[in-house]
């Protein structure tokens, strides 16, 4: 079960290039934080799943490794799938919900009945679950060649062993965000999926931009389809980076030097997690 919101964006990132080892290898966007008082951390942005393993560990991140006392992902059990899912089904399924195709408009009807088709996904399959889960459910089917077991976060758990980790929401928290939509934001979330899901020439777009740290391109991809609804983009985006920033701005204070590891959507633009810890004064440099 796919538990993050990047899923949902489809910046599920499959890397370019490659090394000697025989591993794709990406360069992507990493940031170091300073304050007045002597604090320090960094923040770099990662892909929660990809069709195979990739380099990405360079010098520059390796040091940040080194460096920091302690890791910060969005949650601290990616690598416990079971757990995922229950919490998944927990919040998702409510009996007698109706026919999914009657939950979103009709133009968008047409583009649902595809996705299920190339899923092979019935509809009889989501009697019982609600709208905003049957939308994650769909992303992840179309999406079937990402695998997060390739997926930056459990990378940096195993390189980061032995390091404390503070998670910023966890798998309910950030499950109940989708939960707790009003329907119509949900059904605007079943009808984005069902138009954009398996949008080869996106997907290919966004890996480019990952493994090359082009934060221009991201940034564009959360201002469009289903981040172009002001309503979706601030209860899954902008509201959640808010709350990240005010945390590891108290993270930083307390002297702890975190290296804060999340999806890199939330690092782009003014309102990513570089500029908001700048506009609290901190510096915030980007080094990779």
């Amino acid at each position: 079960m796919r538990r993050t919101v990047i899923a949902v964006f489809a910046l599920l990132f499959a890397a370019s290039g490659c090394t000697q080892s025989g591993r794709e290898t990406a360069t992507p966007a990493l940031w170091e934080v300073t304050g007045p008082s002597g604090e320090s951390g960094w923040l770099f942005g990662t892909i929660h799943a990809l069709p195979a393993p990739v380099s990405w560990q360079s010098e520059k991140v390796e040091h940040a490794l080194a460096k920091s006392d302690r890791l910060v992902l969005e949650i601290d059990n990616a690598d416990d799938p079971a757990a995922l899912a229950e919490v998944f089904t927990r919040l998702g399924q409510t009996s007698g919900q109706p026919a999914i195709e009657q939950r979103v408009p009709i133009e968008a009807r047409p583009q649902l009945k595809r996705l299920l088709d190339k899923t092979g996904l019935t509809e009889q399959r989501f009697d019982n679950v609600e709208t905003w889960a049957v939308a994650i459910t769909l992303s992840q089917a179309a999406a079937k060649d990402m695998d997060s077991r390739h997926g930056i976060d459990r990378e940096i758990m195993r390189a980061a062993a032995g390091k404390p980790i503070t998670q910023l929401e966890g798998a309910e928290t950030q499950l109940r965000i989708f939960d707790s939509l009003p329907e119509k934001e949900q059904a605007d979330l079943l009808a984005g999926v069902a138009r954009d899901a398996g949008d080869g020439l996106m997907q290919d777009r966004l890996s480019r931009a990952w493994t090359s740290g082009n934060m221009a391109v991201i940034e564009a991809e959360t201002k469009s389809g289903l981040l172009a609804d002001p309503e979706l983009r601030a209860a899954l985006l902008v509201d959640r980076n808010v709350r990240w920033a005010n945390t590891l701005a108290d993270l930083l204070k307390s002297g702890t030097k975190p290296l804060v590891a999340v999806g890199a959507a939330h690092m782009a633009g003014p309102e990513g997690l570089p500029a908001l810890l700048a506009a609290r004064g901190f510096t915030v440099t980007r080094i990779q």
